[in-house]
């Protein structure tokens, strides 16, 4: 049981503290958005078919904490 809790206070408090990192620090957001977007875009003369991914970052904070929550009842339960 204590390792569950502490799986779920340590996602909680990783998410907290990348938010606020990224709300303290102006730009910091932008500047590492721009960074991925160098980093994946293709090659010059590169085919590039494919498209945009938007990603809804507040539906993947919840759906990680509840896949933790998820993963470790069913660790405890096991």
């Amino acid at each position: 049981m204590n390792l569950l809790v502490l799986s779920i206070v340590a996602s909680v408090v990783l998410t907290i503290v990348l938010n606020v990192a990224v709300r303290v620090l102006p730009g910091a957001g932008r500047r590492v958005g721009r960074w991925i977007e160098k980093a994946t875009a293709p090659e010059p003369g590169e085919d590039d078919r494919r498209g945009r991914v938007i990603v809804p970052w507040k539906a993947m904070i919840v759906g990680s904490i509840g896949l933790t929550i998820v993963l470790n009842l069913v660790l405890w339960v096991a």
